[in-house]
């Protein structure tokens, strides 16, 4: 039995002009000790896929889902006070900015210990040494001296330890970590996604990573789920899916990395991901996709060979596609 256990997860929002659907099918497990990348452009349906397992999309969102299961309990079925004595503590998310994540008008060590006096059996005593141990762990300096400290006066690199160190802290099964080296220079990026493997190979919980880089994805992952417009375009292992592309659009966001351009100037995909009033007929990426023909611009692609795409790519040549181009 897998972890987490997602069939055709769909979450739509409700806005003044109808609902938005941001998740549309997306199927997907995760096994105990094991690394899930999902990629995808901003816009890709990444954030709140993750964000209504764990409970925290507002009341203007309809989340519907064949089956949405965590060691086996159906957390679609959970009322509130169920759900708070799983997440937070089973399931645990590092969200994506945190500066704003952490409270400005508390000490990292209440918040810390908050999370602990929550869902944990511990005295003061064991909360703050738990609290100090965390801190230590997640490479932040004199520990006992940053108890005190607010949010504000920890730098980018910092406050991100932090939130770490508080998803953590009471031993999650699950970790979901939502692009957690944004904004962040790249020395720090590299210590980050370092310290979360480490954590995730010690402690053999399974990790989500939230990502837009694939060169995050090649470093980290075991396996990855490419997302476009709110589905799911493809899902392969890593050293197979960096190999052999089944999808366009994954072969396209694999051809803009830099040290792919081997002296050519760096491909990009024109246009946008498509929003609420804008969603082509047929296939989703369609409008920006080299590819596309007339059957793709008017009818939904069915599933072939993992790729949501009438013409799957195979060693870069689409296949059954009328002119048999290379992919980009």
């Amino acid at each position: 039995m897998s972890l987490l256990e997602i069939e055709n997860l769909t979450v739509e929002f409700k806005t003044g002009s109808g609902y938005f659907r941001a998740v549309d099918g997306v199927s997907m497990s995760v096994d105990k000790g094991e690394v899930l990348a999902i990629v995808g452009e901003s816009g890709s349906g990444k954030s709140v896929s993750m964000l209504a397992v764990m409970g925290l999309l507002p009341w203007t969102a309809k989340v519907t889902a064949d089956r949405m299961r965590f060691e086996g309990i159906d957390l679609l079925k959970l009322g509130a006070n169920e759900r708070r004595k799983i997440i937070g503590k089973d399931i645990a998310m590092i969200f994506q900015e945190p500066m704003s994540s952490l409270n400005p008008c508390f000490t990292v060590g209440f918040q810390l210990m908050e999370a602990l006096k929550e869902h944990l059996d511990m005295g003061k005593a064991e909360r703050k040494a738990r609290a100090v141990e965390l801190l230590r762990l997640v490479g932040i300096p004199s520990p006992e001296q940053r108890l005190s400290a607010f949010p504000h006066q920890l730098s980018g690199g910092m406050s991100q330890r932090v939130m770490i160190a508080m998803a953590i802290s009471c031993n999650p099964k699950l970790l979901i970590a939502d692009e957690p080296t944004t904004a962040l220079d790249v020395t720090i990026q590299a210590q980050i996604l370092d310290l979360l493997v480490k954590l995730q190979k010690e402690t053999g919980m399974g990790l989500v990573l939230i990502t837009h880089s694939m060169g995050v994805v090649a470093e980290t992952a075991e396996r990855v789920s490419v997302q476009y417009a709110g589905q799911k375009v493809e899902e392969q292992a890593v050293k197979n899916l960096f190999r052999d592309p089944h999808h366009p659009y994954t072969a396209a966001l694999l051809s803009a990395l830099p040290e792919r351009a081997k002296g050519r100037k760096l491909p990009s995909i024109p246009g946008v991901v498509p929003g609420q009033f804008d969603r082509p007929k047929g296939c989703l990426f369609s409008p920006r996709c080299q590819l596309a023909t007339e059957l793709c611009r008017t009818t939904k692609p069915p599933r072939i060979d993992g790729a949501l795409c009438h013409y799957p790519l195979h060693d870069g040549v689409p296949k059954n596609h009328p002119g048999k181009e290379k992919a980009a």
